[in-house]
């Protein structure tokens, strides 16, 4: 088939396949590409494939680098779910987020970090009635947010998580919630994600906070020995 006749047929595809394709060609040898590139092997015009990958963009389902060329985003996870079952963290997580959330008799939760918002990858809802949740693929980006600060305490000498090892949101980014969150480290002792305990305020006296800090930090600590890490 001449590069015509296969660029004719492509462009008789649909949206969603054109997409499909485009999201293809991108594989663990072939973490960035550009548009240029993209456009030859999915028989598609760069200005087409341009478009297709703004408005991907856009859901955070591919994301640029510095050098303009795209790659995979974690926008990729909030439709995914099944996958997450492929995601190293998650899966050493999961069962010590159940044992956290039968200790503690709160919402636990496993979150990772996108370059600028915690996104949330698992969780184990609290058994009572009054519970704070989140969908996965929940995105938070306020500096308050307890996950958040983990990750920037990372690189942001102005965000301290202190010394007892977890940071705490205490009503600062939604009322009547209390979180608290602590490093997940793998084997290169670089955060690669986040513990959370999320907590009714009318729950969480300062000696309640400090308890399930201590917990959450415990949680975290195991999911990096299971890691690899330290």
């Amino acid at each position: 088939m001449s590069r015509q006749t296969s660029e004719n047929s492509r462009r008789g595809a649909s949206v969603i396949e054109n997409t499909v394709a485009i999201l293809r060609c991108f594989s663990p040898d072939r973490q960035e590409l550009g548009v240029t590139e993209i456009a030859p092997r999915v028989g598609l015009h760069k200005s087409t494939v341009s478009r297709i990958l703004a408005s991907l963009e856009q859901e955070g389902i591919v994301e640029q680098g510095a050098s303009r060329r795209y790659r995979l985003g974690l926008g990729i996870i909030a439709i995914a779910g099944p996958l997450l079952a492929d995601l190293d963290v998650r899966r050493a997580a999961y069962p010590i987020l159940q044992a956290l959330t039968r200790a503690t008799g709160e919402t636990s939760a496993l979150m990772v970090w996108d370059g600028s918002e915690a996104i949330t990858v698992e969780q184990i809802p609290s058994p009572q009635p009054v519970k704070h949740t989140s969908s996965l693929g929940s995105r938070y980006r306020t500096r308050e947010s307890a996950s958040v600060k983990v990750f920037l305490s990372a690189d942001d000498e102005t965000v301290d998580i202190g010394e007892a090892g977890y940071a705490l949101n205490d009503e600062e980014s939604s009322p009547s919630e209390v979180g608290v969150a602590a490093p997940v480290r793998d084997h290169r002792d670089e955060i690669v994600a986040a513990v959370l305990i999320a907590v009714p305020k009318f729950r969480s006296d300062a000696e309640r906070i400090a308890s399930l800090g201590d917990q959450c930090v415990q949680a975290a600590d195991r999911v990096t020995q299971r890691l690899g890490g330290h």
